[in-house]
This record gives C-alpha cells, sequence and structure tokens, in this order.
C-alpha cells in the first residue's frame, strides 16, 4: 500500500471511532521522516484508547501492518505509530493544543480536510 493510501486509511480508521480534528499533513517535501503525518484528537483517555485500538487492529487484522514503533501512553495524552512513511499522532484535545504539531508543520500542505467537532445540546 503507498504512503498515501495508507495515510488516508489510518485518517478513516480515526474517524470511524469519532476522533476529532483529524488532519493529514504531506510533509514529503519537508522532512525525510515520513512521507505523512495524520494527527487526530481524543477527548478522554478511554477515546485515545478507542482510537488507538481501532488503528492498531484494524490495520493489523485486514492489511497485515503493524507499527514499526508505537511512543507515548494513553495516561500521556499523546500516542505515536510509526508506520515509516506514515507517522500517525493521537493526541488529547488539550496535548494536542500545546505542542501545535500543526503550527510546526504548517508549511505541510493538508491532504483533504475532516474535522469532527464536538456536538454541544
Amino acid at each position: 500500500m503507498d504512503s498515501k493510501k495508507l495515510a488516508l486509511l489510518c485518517r478513516k480508521l480515526a474517524d470511524n471511532k469519532k476522533a476529532e480534528d483529524i488532519v493529514v499533513l504531506d510533509v514529503r517535501k519537508l522532512s525525510s521522516i515520513a512521507d505523512y503525518f495524520v494527527i487526530a484528537s481524543a477527548t478522554s483517555e478511554p477515546h485515545l484508547r478507542a482510537v488507538l485500538e481501532e488503528v492498531t487492529e484494524k490495520l493489523e487484522q485486514e492489511h497485515g501492518l503493524r507499527p514499526f514503533g508505537v511512543d507515548g501512553h494513553q495516561a500521556t495524552g499523546w500516542v505515536v505509530l510509526d508506520y515509516f512513511d506514515v507517522i500517525v499522532h493521537l493526541m488529547r484535545s488539550d496535548v494536542r493544543a500545546h505542542y501545535d504539531l500543526e503550527g510546526l508543520w504548517g508549511d505541510a500542505p493538508r491532504v483533504g480536510t475532516r474535522r469532527r467537532r464536538k456536538v454541544t445540546s
């Protein structure tokens, strides 16, 4: 599977578990560490765990893909999945706002946009 297709699949899997503000950044011209970053927010530790499990389990079960590395933990609010050409950042919203990866990689073009906003009653 090519890296763009994998990045879009990771976005879809995160969306399956209602991750928020899902962004795919094309970093091919800016970095040699990856082709794409997928960044998604979760509202809580259990939500982060659900998104993490959806991405890792579906990629392994349906495509035979396992991350080369995993860094962080749900309790820290930030988990990084390294699929070599695609790096997935799953973050609690407060952690994401603090580290502002989109700002750090502001020159990277976005590949489509899917934003899930909180529904307020």
